[in-house]
């Protein structure tokens, strides 16, 4: 009688809220281009046969209210499944909750190594979760903004592609090695 459970995570200004306006043929948050939310957003998409899914968009912001919304989507309601939403480094700048002033300017170099640092936290938490469960879980990387680097499209794909010897493609081994290469797909 429930509808799966999906979880997006990614970064700030990587397009998640984006995604899943989309995912649940649902119009866009008006102002969603101005800022992220700081909350956990929820979106449900239902078919006319009575199936669907149950979205929840954590927050990007490495602050109280994503760590709360990891806990609830990797603890207290476990997901389904995850969509872990990454740009290849062309994350949109976002000012930190709570600031005001322009947003600050990153290399390319320095969003992705945020980018990293981000799936390392989010991957820490799915192990974790995955170890507790009896049944298999699903994780997509979903690539954004390519229209921001079309001829780098195949080096974007080769970079998160498991196996392919990137920095981000060793942290999804070590996921896969830390929950079992079974429980995670």
């Amino acid at each position: 009688g429930r509808f799966p459970a999906v979880a997006v995570t990614g970064m700030t200004g990587v397009g998640k809220t984006r995604l899943a306006d989309t995912l649940a043929r649902r119009s866009p948050t008006l102002g969603s281009d101005d800022v992220g939310s700081a909350t956990m957003e929820r979106r449900t998409r239902k078919t006319a046969k009575g199936r669907g899914f149950r979205f929840r968009v954590v927050p990007g912001d490495n602050a109280a209210t994503r760590l709360a919304a990891l806990d609830e989507v990797f603890y207290e309601e476990p997901v389904d499944g995850i969509v872990h939403v990454v740009s290849y480094g062309h994350a949109t700048p976002r000012r930190a909750g709570g600031t005001s002033g322009a947003a600050p300017s990153r290399t390319r170099d320095e969003q992705l190594a945020a980018e990293l640092e981000d799936w390392t936290i989010t991957a820490h938490r799915i192990a974790a979760m995955a170890v507790r469960r009896a049944k298999p879980m699903w994780v997509v990387i979903a690539v954004t903004k390519a229209d921001l680097y079309p001829n780098d499209i195949d080096a974007a794909v080769d970079y998160y592609s498991p196996g392919s010897g990137s920095p981000f493609a060793a942290k999804l081994d070590e996921l896969r090695s830390l929950a079992g290469g079974a429980t995670i797909s």
